[in-house]
C-alpha cells in the first residue's frame, strides 16, 4: 500500500496553485521580480557602475543596463571566483557552473548564488515532481527510487574560494540528506562525484539494476548511455525488464525528438511519461506542466526577469529587447535574463517561440549561434531535428547523434550540407534515407527549398555520412566533455567540428 505519495501530493499542492496563478498575474510577478533584483543589485559593484539606485521602472532599467554576454561579465566573474564580495550579486558566491560549450572550446563559469540555487534551480526540480503528481493521480513514485544523473565538480578549476562544476552537480550536492532519503533519490553523493565516467556509470548501473526505479532525470544522451550500459551488464533486452514500474523521465538540455523512438523501444509498454524541462547553467526556466502539450510553461517566480529580442533584428544595431508582457506568440526570440545569481540582461544564446500567452507556453527552437546560413537557406536546429525525426519515422531508423556543417566549393561558390549521423538502428538504404531527409527539409523550410538546385539555387542536395559506432562519444571524450550537460553541436556554420569528427571517423 502506498501511503506516502498522497502525502507528497498534498505537500506540493500550494506550488501547483501558485503556478496556475501565472495565468493572470504575469506582469505583476515580473515587475516585482525586477524591483527585487534592482534593489539587491544596488548593493553591488555592478549596480553602482550602472546607477541602480536611480532605476524606478523597466524603462529606467532598459536605458541604464546594457545587454551583456559572457565576454562582458568575464572579468567580474573572475573577481568573484577569487573570493571578492558584492561584485555582481551581494555577498560572496562560492558555486560556479561550467557551461556545456557546444560551439566553443572555451569554458564559461556561470555564478550560482545560494539564493539563486534555492529559489531557481532547486525550485525547478521540485516543480517537476509537483506538476507530475498533479496530472497523474495514479502515481506511486514514492514506492520507488528516482535517479538524478548529474555531472561532476571539476577539480581543475575548484579552489578555496570557488567550487566549480556542472550545474547538475551543484544541485545534487545541495539536496539535504534527509530529503534524499525520504524521496528515495539515487545515486549516493559519493557515487555521483566519481570523476572517472566509466567507473561512475558502472557503479550507478550496479546500484539501479537492483532498485525499483520509477523516474530518471537529466539529459537524454547520457541517460541513454547509462541505461544501455546497465542493460548490457545485466543481460536484458529492454530497460523495462529491469524497471517495470518506471513512470517518467524528466529530460532537458537538448531536443528529445531524435531520442524518443529509442526510449520507446527501451520501455515498450508505453507507460513512461516524458517531461521536458529547461534547466541550464544560467537558470531553470521552464517545465512541461501539461502531458498533452509539449510546450513548456515559463516559470515566473524563480527570481528571473525575462526579456526578448526578435530574431528578425537580433545582432543588428537597432535591436531592441522587450519585456515578457510585450511578446507575441509565433515569433522567434533570443532570450535575455536578469537573475538572483548576478546575471544582468544576459544573452543565454537560446531561441524560443511562444505558443500562447496566459500562461506563457514556449518551445526552444534553437541556438542563436547554431544554424547554417551560407546560401540563404537559414537552416535552424529545430528544422533539422524535425526533418530527421520525420525521416526516421518514415524509414524505421533511429539516430543516436548527429551534426551538420556546410561544404563550400571554393571555385563555384556552391556546395551542400554534410550530415554526419550515428545510427542506433540503421536504415535499409543510406541513399534512400538521404533522399527522404532532403525532401523533408525542402518541404518544411521555405528558405531551404528556395536556394536549392532544384529551385534554381546553387545549394546541392545534402551528403549523408554514416558515423562509426561511438564516434561522437570518443570525440566528446577527446574534448574532456563526457557526462553532465555536455552535448554535441547539432549545427555549425563552420567546418571545425565536422573536420575533427571526419578525421576521427576515418
Amino acid at each position: 500500500m502506498d501511503l506516502l505519495t498522497p502525502i507528497v501530493r498534498q505537500f506540493f499542492k500550494p506550488r501547483v496553485r501558485a503556478v496556475k496563478r501565472y495565468d493572470d498575474g504575469f506582469e505583476t510577478l515580473q515587475k516585482r521580480t525586477l524591483q527585487m533584483l534592482v534593489r539587491q543589485g544596488a548593493k553591488t559593484d555592478w549596480g553602482r557602475r550602472h546607477g541602480f539606485d536611480r532605476i524606478h521602472s523597466y524603462a529606467d532599467f532598459a536605458s541604464r543596463v546594457p545587454v551583456s554576454d559572457y565576454a562582458d561579465l568575464r572579468d567580474d566573474i573572475h573577481r568573484m571566483m577569487n573570493g571578492e564580495r558584492d561584485v555582481l550579486w551581494p555577498g560572496r558566491v562560492k558555486y560556479f557552473a561550467t557551461s556545456s560549450g557546444t560551439t566553443s572550446d572555451n569554458i564559461k563559469f556561470i555564478p550560482v548564488s545560494d539564493r539563486g540555487l534555492r529559489h531557481c534551480h532547486m525550485k525547478g526540480g521540485r516543480d517537476v515532481t509537483a506538476s507530475y503528481l498533479d496530472t497523474h493521480r495514479n502515481s506511486h513514485v514514492s514506492k520507488g527510487w528516482s535517479l538524478i544523473l548529474s555531472g561532476n565538480f571539476n577539480p581543475k578549476y575548484t579552489t578555496k574560494t570557488a567550487k566549480v562544476g556542472d550545474v547538475s552537480a551543484i544541485m545534487t550536492a545541495a539536496i539535504h540528506p534527509i530529503l534524499r532519503g525520504l524521496m528515495h533519490i539515487t545515486p549516493p553523493v559519493r557515487t555521483a562525484q566519481i570523476q572517472d565516467i566509466y567507473e561512475k556509470y558502472d557503479a550507478i548501473a550496479d546500484i539501479i539494476a537492483h532498485k525499483n526505479m520509477v523516474s530518471f532525470s537529466g539529459t537524454p544522451d547520457w541517460n541513454l548511455v547509462l541505461i544501455k550500459r546497465t542493460m548490457e551488464r545485466y543481460g536484458v533486452q529492454t530497460a523495462e525488464e529491469l524497471w517495470p514500474n518506471m513512470e517518467f523521465f524528466a529530460h532537458g538540455g537538448m531536443s528529445f525528438l531524435p531520442y524518443e523512438p529509442i526510449f520507446d523501444t527501451l520501455f515498450p509498454s508505453g507507460k513512461v511519461q516524458y517531461i521536458e524541462t529547461y534547466n541550464a547553467s544560467e537558470g531553470f526556466f521552464g517545465v512541461q506542466t501539461d502531458p498533452d502539450d509539449h510546450s513548456m510553461t515559463l516559470m515566473l517566480d524563480y527570481e528571473i526577469f525575462y526579456e526578448f529580442i526578435p530574431m528578425s533584428t537580433y545582432g543588428k544595431r537597432h535591436a531592441k529587447p522587450i519585456p515578457l508582457w510585450e511578446i507575441e506568440p509565433g515569433v522567434e526570440y533570443a532570450m535575455l535574463i536578469s537573475t538572483s545569481c548576478g546575471l544582468w540582461r544576459y544573452d543565454i544564446g537560446d531561441v524560443v517561440r511562444f505558443t500562447r500567452k496566459a500562461p506563457y507556453k514556449f518551445d526552444i527552437v534553437g541556438r542563436t549561434h547554431q544554424f547554417i546560413n551560407i546560401w540563404g537557406e537559414d537552416l535552424s536546429m529545430q528544422q533539422a531535428e524535425k526533418a530527421l525525426a520525420d525521416t526516421c519515422a518514415e524509414t524505421g531508423a533511429s539516430v543516436l547523434e548527429f551534426t551538420v556543417a556546410p561544404f563550400v566549393d571554393e571555385h563555384t561558390g556552391g556546395g551542400y550540407h554534410q550530415w554526419l549521423v550515428e545510427f542506433n538502428k540503421r536504415p535499409n538504404s543510406l541513399a534512400d534515407f538521404a533522399m527522404i531527409l532532403e525532401q523533408h527539409l525542402r518541404e518544411d523550410d521555405h528558405d531551404y527549398e528556395h536556394f536549392s538546385v532544384a529551385s534554381g539555387g546553387i545549394m546541392e542536395p545534402l551528403e549523408l555520412i554514416e558515423a562509426r559506432h561511438g564516434l561522437f562519444y570518443d570525440w566528446m571524450h577527446s574534448k574532456g566533455k563526457l557526462g553532465g550537460q555536455h552535448k554535441v553541436p547539432r549545427l555549425y556554420n563552420g567546418r571545425k567540428h565536422m573536420d575533427e569528427l571526419l578525421k576521427m571517423n576515418s
